[in-house]
């Protein structure tokens, strides 16, 4: 299949992390990075800087740095992962689905 925009979904969001990422986003808003480095149980720095580049280059998260000092940079969800919150919110009510079920 030429056009599994499928794949290409799961390539853009695959991983551990970015998910994670875009759903704590979601309940937090606006977001500096220690922040989110704390809501996202178990990431690294490195890690998180990895994800956070990759997920802007993916047009899913805006990153908006003030010149200010102490320099302060803050992230937000984008237009286009806002679309992906509808399907994270489905799947998190099959996640609770099936957590209820083998118990």
């Amino acid at each position: 299949m030429e056009d599994c925009y499928v794949k290409y979904a799961m390539d853009v969001i695959g991983g551990k992390w970015k998910l994670l990422i875009i759903w704590t986003m979601y309940q937090n808003g606006v977001i500096r990075f220690n922040e989110l480095q704390r809501k996202v149980e178990g990431i690294s720095s490195l890690m998180l800087s990895k994800n956070l580049k990759e997920l802007e280059k993916d047009c899913l998260i805006v990153r908006h740095q003030y010149n200010e000092i102490p320099p302060r940079v803050e992230y937000e969800l984008s237009e286009l992962s806002e679309k992906l919150i509808v399907v994270l919110e489905s799947l998190s009510n099959w996640g609770y689905e099936v957590y209820k079920y083998k118990k």
